[in-house]
C-alpha cells in the first residue's frame, strides 16, 4: 500500500482526524456537574472579573495556544486554502501535545486579508495563551505577525520562520565546531527569500554572522544593492528583501557559492548542483532544507564533497532540521513564565539549548527509535532528534530564563529546579520518580560499584553519575578496555575510579581472599576456589561492599540474574532477624505507582511467616525509598474468607502476624488482585476493610510465578515503567538490573542504590 493511501486511511479511520477534547475534571454525579457548570461556575467567573490574572488559575487558557492558519503556504504545496490546510494544523496541534502537553484549538480562517487575521487573533486573545501562526504565505506573514506582538499580551509566533531559524542555527553553531570555525569569520549564502530564509538570515546574524558576510537570494539571484525590488521608490519594493541587499558583483546563486562556508537553502529541490558545491571553501556547511526534496540530495552532496557538513529536512538522513524540536518547548516554557512575547533573547535560548543538548551523551531509547546504533555528537549528529525527552527540558528552561531575564515574564519561574522537576513529571511519572531518587542522592554521594565496568552501557551510565553528582562509580575490568571505550565514545574518566582485578596490588588482593575461604571455608570453598572467585567480577564487587570499600552496588545488564544474586547472598548478611531476600519492583503507570513483590527470588514458595517478612519489608521501602505512603494487599484467589483454602488461610494469617507486630502498616487480605485495586469494591462491598476504601499501593503475591507474571503484565499492557527489581532484606544496597537495559535504567537504579545505602 502506498504513503498516500496509508496517509488517508490513517486520518480517516476510527474518529475521524487526530483530535478529540476530553474533560480534566469528573462529572460522574448531580453535584459534578453543579460543580462544572450552574451554580458553581459562576464563582471563578466572578474571580477572574476582579482578577483577570486567575485565569490562568481556574481555566485552561495558560495551557491551550491557537494554531491559525489561512492556508497559503500549505507545507510546500503553495495555496491550499483554509479548509485544506486542516489536516496540517491538526498535525500541529499534535504535536504540541505529544511533545510539551500543550493543548491546542487549529482555527484555518477563510481570508487572504492580514487585516482579517490580525483582528480575528486579537479578538481571540481572551481565549488562548498563545498564537503560533502556521502556513501563511510572505510577505503577508511578517505583517500579521509583526502587528500581533506589538498589539497583544499574549506570544505570538510564526513557526514557519522563526522554527527553521532557530533549529537551523543550532545546527549552525554546532556544525561550525565540527568544521573548527569561526562564526564571525564565515561567508554565509541563503537561497530563498521567503518567511524562514528572512528569518534564518535575521537570526544568523543575531548568533555572530557579519551581516556584510551574509549573501541572501531568492528566485531571480542574488539580492543587490540596485536591483529593483530594493528601491524604495519602486512600486514592487520589499523591505523585507531590502535589508539584506548587497554591494556586489554577484548575480547568481552559482556566483554567491563560490567559496562560501555556509549555504542555507528554504527553497526549492535541486537548484545547488555537485559544482556549485564544489566551489564552496574547505568543509562546507550545506543545510539543503526544501521539502521533500532538497537542493542538493544526500547522495549526491556527499558523491561532491567527501568533507561536507550536511543537513536536510529529512528524516531518513542525518541531522534532520525539524521544527518539532522547538515550538513545542518554547511555548512551554513562554507560557509557563506567563511571557507576553517570545523575543529574540528567547529564540537565541532555544537555539544554543539545543546545540548544546546535542553534546551530550545520547539515551539509548532515541537511537533505538530510529533504529541506528550508538549515536555521538559530530557530522552525522549534530542536532538532537525529535524524540529525545531532554529537549523539552533544556529548551522551556532555557526559554524560561531567558524571558525573565528580557523582562517579557509576567510571573518569572522562580525555582528552575524544581520547574526542571516539574518538566520531568509531565514527561510521564517514570522519568518524575528518576528525577526524585537523583535529587535524593545528591544530597549524600555513595561509591556505587558496578561489575560490569566493561560494559559500554554502564561505561556512559557512570559518566552520568559523576554528571549528576549522585555517586562516585567504581567499574571493575579490564583497564585497557574500559579506557579504551571511554576514548571511543568520547567519555571522560574523570571522577571514575577502575579497579582491574588481575592488577590489584597483591596485599589487598590476599585480604579479600582471606576473607572469602573464611566466610565460605565450612561452605565447600577451599582457598583455591577463593582465589579463583576473587578474579570474577561479581564476587569482588560484593567483597568492596563487605569491606565497606563501596557503598552500593548496581549489575546485571550483561548476565543473568542468578549471576548477581548468588554471590550477594554469599557474601553478605541479611538484615538482623530477617529469614529471606526478596524482590520487590516498582511499576509507574499513568495515574498511580504500584509495587510488586515477592517477584524475583525464592523460587520455592513463601511460607505464612515468610509473607509477613516480605509485606513490612516492602512496606518500608515503599515509604522511606518512594516516599509514598504504602497500603498493602496480600493477594490470593479469595477475598476475605470467601474460599476455604489452606492457601487462602496462610495469606490470612500472614495478615494478622503483620497487624500484630507492625499496626502502623495498612494491611488487609487475603483478597484478589482486582478487589485490591477497586476503590468502588473496597468502598462498598469491603467497606471493612483496613484498607478504608482506597485501592492498595502495594502487592504482596503469595508466590513468585504469580508475582513475574503480574509484573511482566502490568509492565506491558498497563504501559508501565518498572523500577527494579530491588533487593530487600539485605545489610548492603545491592539492587539488579534488567538483562539489556538501557543507560537510563542503570541511572535510575544507582541513584536508587545510593539513596537505599543512605537510608
Amino acid at each position: 500500500m502506498s504513503l498516500a493511501s496509508e496517509s488517508l486511511k490513517y486520518h480517516s479511520r476510527d474518529r475521524k482526524g487526530k483530535l478529540e477534547v476530553i474533560p480534566t475534571k469528573p462529572v460522574e454525579t448531580q453535584y459534578d456537574l453543579s460543580l462544572a457548570y450552574t451554580p458553581g461556575v459562576a464563582e471563578p467567573c466572578l474571580e477572574i472579573q476582579k482578577a483577570p490574572d486567575t485565569a490562568a488559575l481556574y481555566t485552561a487558557r495558560q495551557n491551550l495556544v491557537a494554531v491559525v492558519s489561512n492556508g497559503t503556504a500549505v507545507l510546500g504545496l503553495g495555496n491550499l486554502g483554509a479548509l485544506a490546510s486542516k489536516p496540517v494544523m491538526e498535525g500541529k496541534a499534535v504535536l504540541f501535545k505529544r511533545f510539551a502537553d500543550i493543548d491546542v484549538f487549529d482555527i484555518e480562517l477563510n481570508s487572504e486579508d492580514p487585516e482579517d487575521i490580525i483582528r480575528t487573533c486579537q479578538l481571540l486573545e481572551p481565549t488562548f495563551g498563545g498564537i503560533n501562526l502556521e502556513d501563511i504565505s510572505a510577505p503577508t506573514c511578517f505583517k500579521i505577525e509583526e502587528t500581533l506582538r506589538k498589539t497583544m499580551n499574549i506570544p505570538v509566533f510564526h513557526d514557519d520562520q522563526h522554527g527553521t531559524a532557530i533549529i537551523s542555527s543550532a545546527g549552525l553553531v554546532n556544525a561550525l565546531r565540527v568544521a573548527k570555525k569561526d562564526i564571525a569569520d564565515v561567508r554565509v549564502v541563503i537561497n530563498g527569500a521567503g518567511a524562514s530564509g528572512t528569518a534564518c538570515a535575521n537570526m544568523y546574524i543575531n548568533m555572530g554572522v557579519k551581516k556584510e558576510n551574509l549573501m541572501l537570494c531568492d528566485s531571480k539571484g542574488v539580492i543587490y544593492a540596485g536591483r529593483e525590488d530594493v528601491d524604495p521608490d519602486h512600486p514592487r519594493y520589499n523591505p523585507y528583501k531590502a535589508n539584506f541587499a548587497r554591494k556586489t558583483k554577484c548575480r547568481t546563486l552559482d556566483d554567491a557559492m563560490k567559496d562560501a562556508d555556509v549555504f542555507c537553502g528554504c527553497s526549492v529541490a535541486n537548484v545547488v548542483s555537485k559544482d556549485m558545491l564544489k566551489s564552496m571553501a574547505d568543509r562546507p556547511i550545506v543545510f539543503a532544507l526544501a521539502n521533500p526534496d532538497p537542493e542538493i540530495s544526500y547522495p549526491e552532496a556527499k558523491a561532491a564533497r567527501s568533507d561536507v557538513i550536511l543537513c536536510t529536512g529529512r528524516s531518513d538522513y542525518p541531522n534532520q532540521i525539524n521544527n518539532v524540536l522547538g515550538f513545542p518547548s518554547i511555548f512551554r516554557g513562554a507560557l509557563d513564565s506567563h511571557a507576553v512575547d517570545i523575543n529574540e533573547q528567547m529564540k537565541m535560548a532555544a537555539a544554543h539549548a539545543l546545540a548544546d543538548l546535542a553534546m551530550e551523551d545520547v539515551p539509548d531509547y532515541v537511537s533505538a527509535a530510529y533504529g541506528l546504533g550508538f549515536l555521538r555528537f559530530g557530522p552525522e549528529y549534530l542536532i538532537p532528534k525529535p524524540v529525545d525527552h531532554r529537549v523539552l527540558l533544556r529548551v522551556a528552561v532555557a526559554v524560561a530564563k531567558a524571558a525573565r531575564d528580557s523582562g517579557v515574564a509576567k510571573l518569572p519561574i522562580a525555582d528552575f529546579e524544581a520547574y526542571h522537576n516539574q518538566l520531568e513529571k509531565l514527561l510521564g511519572k517514570g522519568r518524575h520518580v528518576t528525577r526524585m531518587f537523583i535529587d535524593k542522592a545528591r544530597v549524600h554521594p555513595k561509591r556505587i560499584v558496578f561489575p560490569e565496568g566493561n560494559h559500554s552501557k554502564i561505561l556512559r551510565a557512570a559518566n552520568l553519575v559523576c554528571k549528576e553528582k549522585i555517586g562516585h562509580p567504581i567499574l571493575i575490568g579490564s583497564r585497557d578496555s574500559i579506557i579504551n571505550q571511554a576514548n571511543e565514545l568520547g567519555i571522560s574518566l574523570e571522577g571514575i575510579e577502575i579497579m582491574d582485578p588481575w592488577t590489584i596490588p597483591e596485599d589487598e588482593f590476599n585480604t579479600y581472599v582471606e576473607d572469602l575461604w573464611k566466610h565460605r571455608q565450612r561452605k565447600g570453598i577451599t582457598l583455591d576456589d577463593a582465589r579463583r572467585l576473587m578474579r570474577n567480577q561479581n564476587y569482588l564487587g560484593m567483597m568492596l561492599l563487605r569491606q565497606k570499600k563501596a557503598d552500593a552496588l548496581v549489575a546485571g545488564v550483561s548476565q543473568a540474574y542468578a549471576y548477581t544474586v548468588r554471590p550477594a547472598l554469599q557474601l553478605l548478611e541479611k538484615k538482623h532477624g530477617i529469614k529471606h531476600v526478596y524482590a520487590l519492583y516498582a511499576l509507574v503507570l499513568k495515574k498511580r505507582n504500584i509495587f510488586l513483590a515477592d517477584a524475583g527470588v525464592n523460587l520455592n514458595g513463601l511460607e505464612t511467616e515468610d509473607l509477613a517478612e516480605v509485606a513490612i519489608l516492602a512496606a518500608d521501602t515503599v515509604r522511606k525509598d518512594f516516599m509514598c505512603e504504602p497500603r498493602v494487599a496480600m493477594l490470593s484467589f479469595s477475598d476475605f474468607g470467601s474460599v476455604h483454602h489452606p492457601l487462602a488461610k496462610k495469606v490470612a494469617n500472614a495478615v494478622k502476624i503483620v497487624k500484630d507486630i507492625r499496626p502502623d502498616i495498612i494491611i488487609d487480605g487475603e483478597m484478589q488482585a482486582d478487589t485490591a485495586i477497586s476503590e468502588k469494591w473496597l468502598r462498598t462491598v469491603y467497606k471493612f476493610s483496613s484498607l478504608e476504601g482506597e485501592p492498595a499501593n502495594t502487592l504482596i503475591f503469595p508466590d513468585i510465578t504469580s508475582a513475574n507474571i503480574a509484573m511482566r503484565l502490568l509492565s506491558e499492557f498497563g504501559e508501565g515503567v518498572p523500577v527494579g527489581p530491588v533487593l530487600l532484606g539485605m545489610e548492603k544496597a545491592v539492587h539488579l538490573l534488567e538483562k539489556n537495559c538501557s543507560v537510563g535504567q542503570i541511572l535510575k537504579m544507582a541513584a536508587f542504590a545510593a539513596v537505599d545505602a543512605r537510608q
